[in-house]
């Protein structure tokens, strides 16, 4: 085999390791394992159904779809959506659903299917004409007030979901390169509904999906275009005094679009004077396989003091993960989601937990390229869920995750049953905090 054979072999890998296509129910969490731990009763009453709404904002391009309704492929637009997917879950009741959530009900994994999308938001086109006032650039005042009309109708839909479910907090999931729509709609049901669909779930969907040997590439350039719509729908959320928390999952490529957007809103907010996490009221940051430059990542993120908007970051890492070895080779720079105790040593990662509160979770025996497994690995997902659930710290009672010598948490294949959190009181529960 020659090297250029070998490159494009590595290329497919790539693309085939990165989509999520398999719309089913993820491999319940170990946490859920023994039929404990999942929070049926404080489930809002409106959200204990089979086919919950799951909202998304994007920027793809929308294609017509059946009796008024529409879908997305993968060309972009340059105007901002907001709208609402209904996800049906395979199974017959909500009973049925809570049973299949618990790996002891011995029953098979149910499926996942979006039966409707529905825009209910459509912005006006970016950019905005301008018009130099004064030596001052503004915006054309007619397009101005339209967009900003897009966005106090995004911010009616939410204030409206959250007096139908009381639900104050936002979960936010973006993806990475050839995820379709579908795939981010499902990928989020997935994790909201494992959390105990306690939060208002908004997938960002930017336009990946290009296919062939090119498309890695093509949908890096696509994440790029997509930073700014990012960006507004946080600026959004935030600005909206009934959301309390935003908490945001980012996997593979998509940690470099959800980075590049927060860089920018905490350099915004300092400029103005104002703490970073007051003002845009970002919870936690979950960096699942993060396809990110690790040197980039210092120069870009730590310079900045990133951190200082979270009340955490956690970057789950896996040494083996075959398309972030191969993207590593292709850019010749180690990658920030397979981080190895040559690229961060114990110094490095003691001092970002205790001042940064940025913590590294290494995944352990995962198989294959193990580059999905924040929704496909149950101690993954368990970690995940419990992290969202309880806001606790690695290594207390609620998170009962071991450090090694390295400095990274440890994440073995069975966590946590080996010390079985008991959530019951979670919510009054603050001893990691």
């Amino acid at each position: 085999m020659n090297g250029l054979t070998a490159l494009v072999l590595g290329l497919v890998l790539v693309l085939s390791a990165c989509g999520i296509r398999d719309a089913v129910l993820a491999p319940p969490p170990n946490l859920y394992a023994t039929g404990k731990n999942y929070p049926t009763d404080t489930v809002p009453v409106p959200l204990r159904n089979t086919a919950p709404r799951i909202f998304y904002v994007t920027g793809r391009n929308p294609e017509p779809g059946p009796d008024g309704t529409v879908s997305y492929g993968l060309e972009r637009s340059e105007s901002m959506a907001f709208g609402t997917a209904r996800v049906r879950f395979g199974a017959a009741d909500w009973d049925d659903l809570v049973a299949r959530t618990h790996q002891d009900g011995k029953r098979s994994l149910s499926s996942l299917e979006v039966e409707r999308i529905d825009e209910v938001v459509r912005f006006r086109e970016v950019p905005l004409a301008t018009e130099r006032t004064d030596g001052e650039l503004i915006f054309d005042p007619e397009q101005k007030a339209e967009y900003d009309a897009g966005g106090e109708a995004f911010k009616a839909a939410v204030r409206a979901e959250i007096a139908r479910t009381g639900n104050r907090r936002i979960l936010i999931f973006t993806h990475g390169v050839r995820n379709d729509f579908t795939s981010s709609v499902t990928s989020l049901a997935n994790l909201w509904h494992f959390t105990g669909r306690g939060s208002i779930p908004i997938a960002f969907t930017w336009p990946a999906g290009n296919a062939g040997l090119l498309g890695y590439f093509r949908d890096r350039e696509a994440g790029d275009f997509s930073v700014f719509h990012a960006k507004e729908m946080l600026r959004l959320l935030a600005e909206m005094p009934e959301v309390e928390d935003i908490d945001i999952v980012a996997h593979s490529r998509g940690t470099d679009v959800m980075a590049k957007a927060l860089r920018e809103l905490v350099i915004y907010h300092r400029g103005r004077g104002k703490l970073p996490k007051t003002a845009m009221k970002t919870g936690t940051l979950i960096l699942a396989a993060a396809d990110l430059d690790t040197g980039v990542v210092r120069q870009r993120l730590q310079a900045e003091r990133f951190s200082e908007a979270f009340e955490q970051i956690n970057i789950y890492i896996n040494p083996t993960d075959g398309a972030l070895r191969l993207s590593s080779f292709l850019g010749n720079v180690p990658r920030l989601g397979s981080a190895t105790a040559e690229t961060l040593t114990p110094q490095d990662i003691a001092r970002l937990g205790k001042a940064e509160l940025v913590f590294f979770i290494r995944a352990e025996n995962i198989a294959g390229t193990g580059h999905s497994y924040f929704r496909n690995n149950p101690a993954v997902l368990s970690d995940i869920v419990l992290t969202l659930r309880t806001r606790a710290f690695p290594g207390g009672t609620l998170r009962p995750l071991e450090q090694g010598a390295d400095g990274f948490w440890q994440l073995h294949p069975n966590y946590p049953l080996e010390r079985l959190p008991d959530l019951s009181d979670a919510a009054s529960r603050r001893e990691e905090r």
